[in-house]
């Protein structure tokens, strides 16, 4: 998912060309979806993101740019996918393939939303736009998801990789912090 407007972010790029260690944010997630077992990768683009759609070396799905959740519902209308799918957004500067297939390990049936704690993100000094509780925790998505039909589960995952969404500069210097 690569066709946000990354206003929070105030950089001269689109969002997923942002650069972090050198490589723009969605080279990172497509770069850990190759180490994996993903077979076939898309990005979903938008008018938001013309340059991303430029620069991928991927097929594209185009989407009206409206919001995550429409956007995410415009791709899986699209033929060439079908669900379960793995949905990765492309602000995850630290992830890589050993974290992407500990996801798909840990999926079983349904849909899966993987969160990581509120505290871990404040921890890290990483903003925290959305939490929500959940049996008492206080959880924030990671923008790594399994798509279904079916009812949704939850993976809670303590891993920093996941922990880390690069929405504002303060996030992109804790990013670069973590990847020495």
């Amino acid at each position: 998912m690569c066709g946000g407007k990354g206003t929070r972010l105030d950089a001269d790029v689109e969002k997923p060309l942002f650069e972090v260690g050198g490589t723009p944010l969605v080279e990172t997630v497509l770069d850990a979806l190759a180490a994996s077992r993903v077979d076939t990768a898309y990005a979903v683009v938008s008018p938001h993101a013309p340059e991303t759609a430029a620069h991928v070396d991927v097929p594209t799905i185009e989407t009206p740019g409206e919001g995550y959740v429409e956007d995410l519902d415009a791709a899986l209308a699209d033929d060439r996918v079908s669900t379960p799918v793995l949905t990765v957004a492309a602000d995850l500067p630290l992830l890589d393939g050993a974290v992407v297939d500990d996801v798909l390990d840990a999926h079983e049936t349904g849909s899966l939303s993987v969160v990581v704690p509120a505290a871990l993100k404040r921890e890290l000094g990483v903003s925290c736009d959305t939490a929500f509780e959940h049996e008492g925790r206080d959880l924030a998505p990671t923008g790594v998801n399994v798509v279904a039909d079916a009812a949704d589960d939850l993976l809670v995952s303590y891993d920093v990789r996941l922990a880390v969404n690069c929405n504002r500069r303060t996030d992109a210097a804790v990013a670069e912090r973590l990847r020495r």
